[in-house]
């Protein structure tokens, strides 16, 4: 089929002013926010409802037209943007906006896959419930794309990842079919999950278009600290105390370097340093009690008692309003957006058991210094499920280009130390294209082998999503 007649059909199926096709209007979804990724398309195309991306999907199958989802655009590997060939449409789920139900009984909630994230926590809250999924692009990101990514976050030490908070999907299938599996019960034993499937599988399988998600109660207190201590070892043995003392009521144990603390005041306007003297590293922790602020504070400073007393913490703070907790939190969630202003950064988003998480800080520094001298480690995140976000921005007046091409050489020897320690390359910001090759470097052939031929037998012709993950 000629690209025009493409389009006219599109139009028909979405209405015509849901086809963008005019470069001004295509732009903005064919860049990822940090300017790593661009792509062309030969349409952006906007369904507004399930059935409307089931006749796309159909109509893409039959004419071997490829697809790429893309939710708010917020991904960190590529895996939104459509390659250079200009084949590809773009299917947008930002019109798949509507919040289905809310059952604050069941502690559930339906939704569409273009509800943005921030949108389902301020329902859930409006409802006396809470929705744990917690993440710095917050404000724009997709749950559709949440789910495709299988996105963590701060939330995840006590309530897990995206996969942990659904319970059911809405889906369709690159043959145009939908799978109704929008189920609202805890307990199912009913055959395969293949809710499991879609989930993580950025748009590689079909198109999810709405889930029901797990609520929980609002916690009755709350109590945050950000603290200094001299090195991870500390961190590791200040948050063993802190998970025996509160349990499940630890619901955030968040690390970060002090160059993270130096990007972060520097470059984000309104956050400040809450400590008055600087120290190697820190340590954001939240304690959230189901009875009373008072039993979460109790808690709370019987850990830094703790940690005082054992010389694990060397200073500290606690929020004493919401507003400083607040601030606290917008310390943390700024320090990706602060690398930007500092030239080129080579990231990595890796996981590996949660004891191992200070030797791997220490072996890979050693290896990065090594091969660039001057290279400065940003390395912070959740120190809880050992998911570090282990970024290195270039050496002062460095050109930003030339070092972004030692990416080749700096990221296999830090990924190679993750193997070496059972980690993951890929913790929460899922493959993508940045990390496609090096996927099967990780994953056995079996495994490898299962998941070509499961997506060989959902998505035949390889309309979905093509060159991302596999």
């Amino acid at each position: 089929m000629r690209q025009a007649d493409l389009i006219t059909k599109l139009g028909e199926i979405a209405g015509e002013t849901n086809v963008l096709t005019a470069d001004d209007d295509t732009a903005p979804y064919l860049k990822e926010w940090r300017n790593r990724w661009t792509g062309k398309t030969a349409a952006v195309v906007r369904p507004g409802s399930t059935q409307e991306v089931a006749a796309i999907l159909k109509l893409a199958s039959k004419t071997k037209t490829p697809v790429v989802p893309q939710g708010g655009n917020t991904g960190l590997v590529g895996g939104q943007i459509p390659d250079m060939s200009g084949k590809a449409i773009i299917l947008s789920t930002s019109r798949l906006n509507r919040i289905r139900a809310i059952d604050p009984a069941g502690n559930t909630i339906t939704v569409e896959a273009g509800v943005v994230l921030q949108a389902v926590q301020e329902a859930a809250d409006e409802h006396g419930r809470l929705f744990p999924l917690s993440l710095g692009s917050q404000g724009s990101c997709q749950i559709g794309g949440n789910l495709s990514t299988n996105a963590g976050g701060t939330g995840a030490l006590a309530h897990g990842v995206a996969r942990d908070l659904c319970l059911g999907l809405e889906v369709v299938l690159p043959t145009g079919e939908i799978l109704d599996d929008l189920n609202k019960l805890k307990k199912d034993n009913t055959g395969y999950n293949l809710r499991n499937l879609f989930i993580g599988a950025e748009g590689t399988l079909g198109v999810i278009t709405a889930a029901v998600l797990k609520l929980f109660p609002k916690p009755a207190g709350r109590a945050t600290a950000f603290v200094a201590l001299p090195s991870p070892e500390e961190a590791l043995a200040l948050f063993a105390k802190a998970r025996d003392v509160a349990g499940t009521e630890l619901t955030a144990f968040e690390l970060m370097a002090r160059i993270g603390v130096e990007f972060t005041t520097r470059h984000i306007e309104g956050v400040r340093d809450p400590l008055a003297h600087h120290h190697p590293w820190y340590v954001l922790m939240e304690i959230s009690s189901g009875r009373s602020e008072e039993d979460a504070r109790a808690k709370l400073e019987g850990v830094l008692e703790h940690g005082m007393e054992h010389g694990l913490i060397t200073d500290g703070a606690i929020a004493e309003s919401f507003q400083q907790r607040a601030d606290f939190w917008r310390l943390r969630e700024g320090m990706s957006e602060s690398q930007i202003p500092e030239g080129g950064s080579i990231k990595h988003d890796i996981s590996v058991p949660v004891d191992h998480v200070p030797r791997f800080l220490a072996e890979a520094d050693k290896a990065v210094l090594a091969i660039e001298p001057g290279s400065r480690v940003c390395a912070f995140g959740h120190l809880g499920d050992g998911n570090i976000h282990y970024n290195i921005s270039q050496p002062v007046g460095a050109d930003r280009q030339v070092f972004l091409t030692l990416t080749e050489v700096i990221t296999p020897a830090v990924h190679d130390i993750v193997r070496a320690h059972g980690g993951s390359i890929s913790a929460e910001h899922g493959i993508g294209q940045m990390k496609r090759d090096e996927l099967a470097e990780t994953k056995s052939p079996v495994a490898l082998d299962l998941m070509r031929r499961i997506k060989k037998d959902f998505d035949p012709k390889g309309i979905m999503n093509p060159g991302k993950v596999l």
